[in-house]
C-alpha cells in the first residue's frame, strides 16, 4: 500500500466517480481502476460499489477511508513543514452549524493569509455532518452547541467519533425574526405568542433525531413549521412569511445585515428556556494548525471572550 493509492481512494470517495477522479489526478481511468483493484486485493476487502451512476463506498471502504485520510493528512502535514515543494497549497477547513459568527471568524482568519497559497473551506452543514467532517479530518474544527436536552446523545456521538468539545460561551435562547415582525418590538416573547407564525428550523436529514436539532424546544408541537437547509433561505422566510427561529441571539450584522433582531425568549413551566453551550470540537490530542489557532482566536474575539 502506498501514499499514492491512499490519495486515489480519497479522491474517488470525494468525487464519487472514477472518471472525475482520474481527471483530477491526471491519470487514465484504466490506471486508476487497476490501482484500486490492486489495493483491494492486498487488503482483502472491496472498497467501492460500482454502478452506471458512479461509485459509492462499501462499509469496509468507509472505515478504510477514515484511516486513509488520517494517514494522508499526516503525510501532507509533514510535507508542508519539511517538503521542498513550496507550491503545495495548505488546506484548512471548518464545519459548523448555521452560525453567522462562525463564518465571520473564518473571514477574519482567512484575511491573515495569502489565499493563493491555501485551500480554505467553510461548511455550514447539519449537526451529524459537523461531527463526521472533523472525525474524518475533512475539517480541522467543528462548531456546535450542547444543552441539557442534547448533551447525553451528542457527547456519546463525540466520544464515538474521537472528538472533544471545548466550551466558548453560554447563552440563553432568543427569538430571531425580521425587524418589521409584529413581535419584534417586544422586550421578550412567550411561546404562546408565536403560535400564529411559522417556526423555522434547519433540516437535519430524514433519519435525524431531535437531539441533532440546532434549535431549542425541538420536541414541541408546532402548528406551523418550515424546514430549510441554509441561512439565506431562512432569512428570506423570516421576511416573506414572518417566520421565526429560536437561536443564540448572537447576530453578525456584517453578514446578515441589520434587517433582523433577536428578542429574549421568555419561558414558562411547559416551555423552559435552555442554556446553549456553544463551543468547538476537534479530534483528541490534536495540535491546532496556525490557521486553527487564528480561527479560535477570531471566534473568541467576536464572542468577546477574554483570552485564556
Amino acid at each position: 500500500m502506498t501514499l499514492t493509492q491512499l490519495n486515489y481512494i480519497i479522491t474517488i470517495a470525494e468525487t464519487k466517480s472514477m472518471n472525475k477522479a482520474a481527471e483530477q489526478l491526471y491519470i487514465s481511468q484504466p490506471s486508476l481502476t487497476n490501482a484500486v483493484r490492486e489495493l483491494e486485493k492486498e487488503l482483502g476487502i472491496t472498497l467501492f460499489h460500482r454502478s452506471g451512476r458512479g461509485v459509492t463506498l462499501t462499509g469496509d471502504g468507509a472505515e478504510f477511508l477514515l484511516y486513509a485520510r488520517q494517514l494522508y493528512g499526516q503525510y501532507e502535514t509533514v510535507m508542508e513543514k519539511y517538503g521542498k515543494n513550496g507550491s503545495q497549497r495548505k488546506k484548512f477547513g471548518v464545519s459548523t452549524q448555521h452560525y453567522s459568527f462562525a463564518v465571520k471568524a473564518f473571514v477574519d482568519m482567512a484575511r491573515e493569509f495569502d489565499m493563493s497559497k491555501y485551500e480554505f473551506a467553510i461548511r455550514e452543514t447539519r449537526t451529524a455532518e459537523v461531527i463526521q467532517d472533523v472525525s474524518t479530518m475533512k475539517s480541522e474544527i467543528g462548531v456546535l452547541y450542547l444543552s441539557e436536552f442534547n448533551r447525553k446523545s451528542l457527547e456519546k456521538m463525540l466520544r464515538s467519533a474521537g472528538l472533544v468539545f471545548h466550551l466558548l460561551i453560554c447563552c440563553q435562547a432568543y427569538v430571531y425574526l425580521w425587524k418589521d415582525h409584529p413581535l419584534a418590538g417586544q422586550s421578550s416573547i412567550r411561546f404562546e405568542e408565536l403560535e400564529e407564525y411559522p417556526c423555522l428550523a434547519f433540516e437535519q436529514g430524514d433519519n435525524s433525531s431531535f437531539y441533532l436539532a440546532e434549535e431549542i424546544l425541538a420536541t414541541n408541537e408546532y402548528p406551523r413549521i418550515i424546514r430549510a437547509n441554509d441561512r439565506a433561505t431562512m432569512l428570506n422566510l423570516m421576511v416573506g412569511l414572518k417566520g421565526y427561529t429560536l437561536c443564540s441571539g448572537i447576530i453578525c450584522e456584517e453578514l446578515n445585515g441589520n434587517e433582523f433582531v433577536a428578542v429574549p425568549f421568555q419561558d414558562d413551566e411547559e416551555n423552559r428556556n435552555s442554556v446553549m453551550e456553544i463551543g468547538y470540537v476537534v479530534r483528541k490530542n490534536t495540535i491546532l494548525s496556525r490557521m486553527g489557532e487564528l480561527y479560535i482566536h477570531a471566534l473568541k474575539k467576536y464572542l468577546k471572550i477574554e483570552p485564556s
